[in-house]
């Protein structure tokens, strides 16, 4: 529960502030996201192998204490990064005065300290990778020892969904969160030269450092209670005995061989070369490695993709993509664990149930076909300068005497309904604050207003924040994409499931802890920085700074980001389908046997 608050809750919702606090592109945060995964996947075989025949409840106690230990050195860059700079004195209107230049001075030293925060926060995704590796390996093949077969599924299913309704939690909470301001108290305004941030103004940041520091002490609250547990359950002996084997059948060599593996380290590459041969088991891999990429994409950048698209804050954005992702998760985990228990499905069906279930998330996948939005008007990037000036380019003639500055986004919305990266490169020369909402006037570049019939009825000519979206898609958007991450995730328990019953019984964790390493180098890895390149190359406006460094994207194109979205799902979702074919194809069952009590005597005594 507290590791998905953690990996996919609070650090998928603070991205987008990390990005802008620490001037961070998407590629380098897809790298943070990742980085998880890559200290995963260098442990997962390893922890496994070997915790398999040790004590799986300490090897939870570690995790606890890794788990936490992550969550503290993640926060850390906000207490060792001082105050939060907006840009105090910002003189964001029209104005010719030699002062404006003050501004715009190199600060190479100051961005480049910026950036090296990054290192810090890799350090603290590889320490909740080390955590999280005991827990979805050990934890799992130690839930299913200890229930009956056909009960496993419905177990492992809760616990997945309990990791799911974590990331729920911390999506709602960091939303919450980022309503908080970065540094608590918001700087007071000393002059009139300073404008002080809310959250609609784009430099707003929000405090996503406290929800690392609590779940902190939650987790190190764990380690206790964990190593008190025994090494295995009361009951588990007699469980074990009544389990009759699925193991996929290769001519009976693979019985044979893991009899006796295990006992040495020198046992390991037999070991994994047995599970590498299993075509079963390399094809569910696969198919759950396929799937690992978009979810974990999409876990990362779905709330930046609906601020963009439909034009949402990042804190309601946060919350909305939340609200889609992890119930739909959960639900899905949960029927999924309900109808393979109830229906007591062998290993055959349950892979056929998961090609029905991966079908219908293909056809739901196309919704960002239909449900994507065109970009507002923006003077400087979709559009011109009434008439004047050149496209990707903010300089018209209309404020080339304003000396604005590229490296302050401030946008503003005109009377004329488009969209101008600040006031200054709006033209306008003057504001006034009425009912502590400041608007601006005496706007060089903003046309006539396209409702009403007089200017009485504009008593402004600019407000602060982005036009209000005429895109009414959002609803029909999340609720398809809800039902597209039901479908999908439908697969998940059954997967695991599958891949604990066509293995032998002293080899389940190890074969968990394969599939965890090629989920990471296939899916989870890849899928941020995928997803991150993806939305990088649909940005049509970039921040450039002083030092002419290329930092956040301010805007994107939708429809582009949109359709590169929808390649990268659909392709994917169609490779899950035809590995999960192939297993069905593969699979050959065990011949029926009893266990014949002298077996079920000596399966015991061994326990």
């Amino acid at each position: 529960f507290f590791a998905g608050i953690v990996v996919n809750g609070l650090i998928n919702i603070s991205i987008s502030t990390i990005e802008k606090r620490y001037e961070l592109n998407s590629s380098l945060t897809g790298l943070i996201s990742a980085s998880y995964d890559i200290a995963f996947c260098l442990l997962s075989l390893f922890v496994s192998y070997f915790g398999e025949r040790g004590h799986k409840p300490r090897w939870l106690a570690f995790s606890a204490f890794m788990l936490g230990l992550g969550s503290l050195v993640f926060s850390l860059p906000h207490f060792s990064s001082g105050k939060y700079q907006y840009g105090s004195k910002i003189e964001d209107i029209c104005q010719t005065a030699e002062t404006t230049f003050a501004n715009a001075t190199c600060s190479a030293s100051t961005n480049s300290s910026l950036r090296k925060y990054l290192y810090v926060f890799i350090l603290g995704q590889l320490l909740l990778g080390v955590g999280g590796t005991p827990l979805y390996t050990l934890g799992t093949a130690f839930i299913d020892d200890s229930v009956p077969k056909h009960k496993s599924s419905l177990y492992i299913g809760v616990g997945y969904a309990m990791s799911l309704l974590g990331p729920a939690i911390g999506y709602v909470l960091g939303g919450q969160l980022l309503k908080v301001y970065i540094d608590i108290q918001i700087p007071k305004r000393q002059d009139t030269t300073y404008t002080k941030v809310d959250q609609d103004d784009p430099r707003w940041l929000g405090a996503w450092w406290i929800g690392f520091l609590a779940c902190f002490f939650a987790i190190w609250l764990l380690i206790i209670p964990f190593s008190c547990f025994p090494r295995h359950l009361p009951g588990t002996a007699k469980i074990q005995a009544e389990k009759i084997p699925e193991t996929h059948d290769d001519g009976g060599q693979v019985l044979v061989q893991t009899d006796n593996i295990g006992q040495s380290f020198k046992d390991f590459p037999m070991a994994l070369l047995i599970l590498l041969k299993n075509p079963v088991l390399m094809s569910l891999i696969i198919a759950s490695s396929s799937e690992a990429l978009v979810a974990t994409g999409f876990a990362t950048f779905l709330p930046k993709f609906i601020e963009n698209q439909f034009g949402k804050s990042s804190s309601f954005s946060a919350t909305l993509g939340g609200l889609v992702l992890i119930p739909g998760a959960a639900l899905g985990q949960v029927i999924s664990g309900v109808l393979v228990s109830k229906r007591k499905m062998d290993c055959r069906g349950i892979i056929k149930f998961m090609i029905s279930t991966c079908s219908v998330a293909l056809i739901l996948n196309t919704v960002f076909l239909f449900a994507k939005c065109g970009n507002e008007p923006f003077a400087g990037v979709s559009e011109t300068y009434n008439g004047t000036g050149t496209l990707q380019n903010l300089t018209a003639p209309c404020n080339a005497n304003c000396r604005c500055l590229r490296s302050i986004y401030y946008p503003v919305c005109g009377s004329d309904e488009v969209q101008y990266f600040s006031p200054c490169f709006a033209g306008c020369a003057s504001y006034i604050f009425n009912n502590m909402k400041k608007t601006y006037h005496n706007c060089s570049c903003i046309g006539k207003p396209k409702r009403g019939n007089g200017s009485e009825d504009f008593i402004y000519e600019a407000v602060p924040g982005k036009c209000p979206t005429q895109c009414k898609f959002l609803p029909l958007f999340l609720t398809f994409f809800f039902f597209a991450v039901v479908f999908t995730f439908m697969a998940t328990t059954p997967t695991t499931v599958a891949i604990l019953r066509c293995v032998p019984d002293k080899q389940r964790s190890f074969a968990l802890g394969v599939q965890l390493v090629f989920i990471r180098l296939l899916g989870t890895i890849p899928g941020p920085i995928l997803f991150g390149v993806a939305i990088d190359n649909s940005c049509t406006l970039w921040d450039i700074n002083e030092c002419e460094t290329k930092g956040v994207c301010w805007v994107y194109d939708n429809e582009r980001m949109a359709y590169l979205l929808m390649g990268i799902s659909a392709a994917c979702k169609i490779v899950t389908i035809i590995f999960v074919v192939m297993a069905v194809y593969f699979y050959k069952p065990p011949p029926l046997t009893k266990a014949l009590p002298q077996k079920t005597s000596e399966r015991i005594s061994v326990i």
